[in-house]
């Protein structure tokens, strides 16, 4: 996608992220076939809810039909959130991720190689981690600067225990356990 289809489809579609409160992380136009696939990937904080790709969906559609920013050529329009494997490259994606466990390639200036760390805050400069102990020793804490993190991943830990979940914040300032978001009140 040229820098200039990009810029404009940005420019026409984060005014209609931003007003629901999300970020646009990316837009990508690829070849399928005869068509196109636009993909417009969003988030937020607390996560995106499917009827809110959906929304944003036929908003972006009303949006790109008035203009002429994809052409004549047909495309399909994709809204969806980023997957659990998209790279953390924004300090905000590191603060979304806080609680947990992620597998970092540090720089060489870092001392290289591969470090596996659960995130436990995150602030303009790096993140906290608590890495665990092997072998039986306790974990220990660790500070990175964004600077010494060449890339990362978060890990998908699936026999986590529920105690262990990290704590959300909502807007109203109530916490609640991550895996507990839909039990009744």
């Amino acid at each position: 996608m040229s820098t200039t289809q990009s810029e404009r489809l940005r420019g026409l579609l984060e005014p209609l992220v931003s007003k629901r409160g999300l970020d646009l992380e990316e837009i990508d136009v690829t070849p399928a076939g005869k068509r196109r696939v636009l993909r417009v990937v969003v988030d937020a904080d607390d996560g995106v809810q499917l009827d809110t790709c959906a929304e944003l969906s036929r908003a972006f559609s009303e949006v790109l039909d008035e203009s002429d920013a994809m052409g004549g050529a047909p495309y399909v329009l994709e809204v969806t959130s980023p997957g659990a494997a998209r790279p953390l490259t924004e300090q905000r994606h590191y603060r979304r991720a806080t609680g947990r466990l992620i597998k970092a390639q540090l720089t060489e200036a870092a001392g290289g190689g591969e470090l596996t760390a659960r995130i436990t805050a995150v602030d303009d400069e790096g993140v906290d981690l608590e890495v665990p102990g092997v072998k039986g020793r306790k974990p220990t804490t660790r500070r990175l600067g964004f600077e010494e993190i060449a890339k990362a991943r978060v890990e998908i830990e699936f026999n986590r225990k529920a105690a262990d979940q990290p704590r959300r914040t909502s807007a109203a300032g109530d916490a609640e356990a991550a895996g507990n978001e839909n039990e009744e009140a």
